[in-house]
């Protein structure tokens, strides 16, 4: 895709990345800001060994409440060409890695995908595509054939909340129809015999202070739109207040509130993963200390 014009996701902000930045904050080229093993993603991701997370910088959607503003606002990270994404794939495989996670990498899609298209089948890991939902169809096609297993959140189901959280009021229509194209390409959940993803896809909603009206509409909106079999749900607990905040973003969520979505989840029948109030710690946020970016 041309770098010129960029109009990969779904903000089409027509900047030449080669030049300059994009919404998402980045320029053209692939930036890594850690690659290592996780141990915090949902059990079927992460198993025993940890998955191969590989945190890219930049996104396309910038929410205010950010965990992980030092590099998806900030500009943490370094530059590296695909023969070296290809060498972290196999290193992260070497220390026992169930997979490997691209987190965040919609706006390098093309790139990636000319990366690790041609060393699939020799890696022989799924790979996991941590994506925040807000996707356009040109993204997706990269990872056609490429990605495994779909791990995209459903942010918001609100637009008024999409609009003042994110700036993307189009988020709702844009991130479920975004999810029907992931799933059918990856189809309903699969697992090896020790209970570790193979193919399919979770979908992530975390529950904020002050928004539960709109949990409970995304709610509904994937209820409407996928059996419950079809896919797993991970209701997230975890928000953490970072510094600048104000009203409720500034306080941590009640158990009323996630509870009120959990049942809501529930109602639909959907399968997956809730967490408890302990996982509202900033210790879910790893160090983007450029980690596993350097060649060892």
């Amino acid at each position: 895709m041309s770098e010129e014009k960029c109009s990969l996701c779904p903000r089409r902000c027509k900047v030449n990345r080669s030049e300059k930045r994009g919404f998402c904050g980045v320029g053209g080229g692939i930036t890594v800001a850690r690659a290592a093993l996780h141990m915090w993603e949902e059990p079927c991701i992460s198993g025993e060994r940890g998955s191969g997370t590989i945190f890219f910088s930049g996104c396309s959607l910038g929410c205010v409440f950010c965990q992980n503003i030092e590099i998806s606002r900030g500009g943490a990270g370094v530059e590296i060409s695909e023969q070296r994404l290809r060498q972290i794939c196999f290193e992260l495989k070497d220390k026992g890695a169930h997979n490997i996670n691209l987190v965040t990498p919609s706006h390098f899609a093309d790139k990636i995908r000319s990366a690790l298209l041609p060393i699939k089948e020799e890696l022989g890991l799924p790979i996991v595509c941590n994506t925040g939902g807000y996707d356009s169809p040109e993204i997706l096609e990269c990872f056609n054939g490429l990605v495994d297993i779909y791990l995209p959140d459903y942010k918001y189901g609100l637009e008024e909340t999409a609009n003042r959280l994110s700036r993307a009021n189009d988020y709702p229509s844009v991130a479920i129809k975004a999810l029907k194209m992931m799933h059918e390409q990856v189809g309903e959940p699969q697992f090896d015999e020790m209970g570790m993803m193979k193919k399919g896809m979770i979908v992530r909603h975390l529950c904020l202070p002050g928004e539960r009206k709109s949990s409970i509409a995304a709610i509904k909106t994937l209820g409407e739109n996928f059996s419950k079999d079809s896919i797993l749900l991970s209701l997230m607990r975890q928000y953490t207040p970072i510094s600048g905040m104000e009203g409720a973003l500034a306080r941590r969520l009640t158990s009323f509130e996630y509870e009120s979505v959990k049942k809501a989840a529930q109602e639909y029948g959907f399968e997956g993963y809730y967490q408890s109030s302990e996982s509202a710690s900033d210790s879910y946020i790893p160090s983007f200390d450029l980690t596993g970016t350097q060649k060892e």
